[in-house]
């Protein structure tokens, strides 16, 4: 696929040809711990000079919690305009199946995940009373792998549960150490038959709620992120420009930072952005 990147200095360079940003969160605003400066500072930038900025994650929280979440890490309210969430669009998913009364599911993923669901007439079960579950990641994603869930797996496919995925990204960097996320699990399960419904990036649903957001499919849109599968993909698919943030996901992959082995990186996973940058700024 022809559309390799070319490395620009930062934001600034492509700037002007864009009237809106979509821009991926972590590992290219903050890293789990607290915000990168630079990135910050090239989003504040944007609105000033240019035009809307809307934060697409993959978190499984509602918008809410993310903006609170990204006040801690030292994101100011200023540096974007909206929060879209695979979180939120999980939720609605999960009102949707209730219909108006009360839906018994198990959730795999940690407490903090479960304003998800909060005040939704949600009864917890296991594996066997379940009507559905929701994956938001792992209990313990500093110690545990997918691997860990196969017997879990195993009996939700006995059953032909309909797993819900509120976030399809396989790994996220925190303080510079990759940690697996729900979509190693929801691969596992698919792996073994299951059924599993994806929220979040690169699910064109999601990007369409984002683009609504960016002010509507006439703004020229450009998509910032650090990973392939779901910043780059989702880009690709629905045909909007993209800026690799390098240093970020596939960093080890990549090696040094140049043309030709951008060109690499994205001939390999049959991908291609307008831009790279090794870091997001301005």
């Amino acid at each position: 696929m022809n559309g390799s990147p070319v490395l620009v200095s930062g934001l600034a360079a492509i700037a002007g040809d864009y009237d809106a940003v979509i821009c991926d969160v972590w590992g290219v605003v903050h890293d789990g711990v607290r915000a990168y400066a630079p990135a910050v500072e090239a989003l504040t930038n944007f609105r000033k000079t240019r035009g809307r900025v809307v934060l697409l994650t993959n978190a499984p929280r509602p918008p809410a919690e993310i903006a609170e979440s990204l006040r801690g890490f030292g994101v100011p309210d200023e540096a974007y305009d909206e929060i879209v969430s695979s979180g939120g669009s999980a939720r609605e998913e999960l009102v949707r199946r209730a219909h108006g009364a009360s839906l018994k599911m198990m959730h795999i993923g940690p407490e903090r995940d479960q304003p998800v669901f909060l005040d939704l007439d949600i009864e917890l079960v296991g594996p066997d009373k379940a009507e559905v579950v929701l994956c938001t990641g792992l209990f313990d994603d500093d110690h545990e792998t997918p691997d860990d869930y196969a017997d879990t797996l195993k009996a939700l496919k006995a059953r032909e549960l309909v797993m819900i995925c509120a976030n399809p990204d396989l790994y996220a960097p925190r303080a510079g150490v990759l940690v697996p996320c729900a979509g190693g699990i929801a691969r596992a399960y698919e792996k073994i038959g299951g059924p599993v419904v994806y929220y979040g990036k690169p699910e064109p649903p999601i990007y369409e709620t984002t683009i609504a957001a960016a002010g509507g499919k006439d703004q020229r849109i450009l998509v910032i992120g650090d990973a392939l599968e779901t910043d780059m993909a989702g880009a690709n698919v629905m045909g909007l420009d993209a800026l690799f943030v390098a240093y970020g996901l596939h960093k080890d992959e990549l090696g040094n930072l140049t043309n030709e082995n951008l060109a690499a990186l994205f001939a390999r996973h049959r991908l291609k952005a307008r831009a790279a940058v090794d870091v997001l700024k301005w």
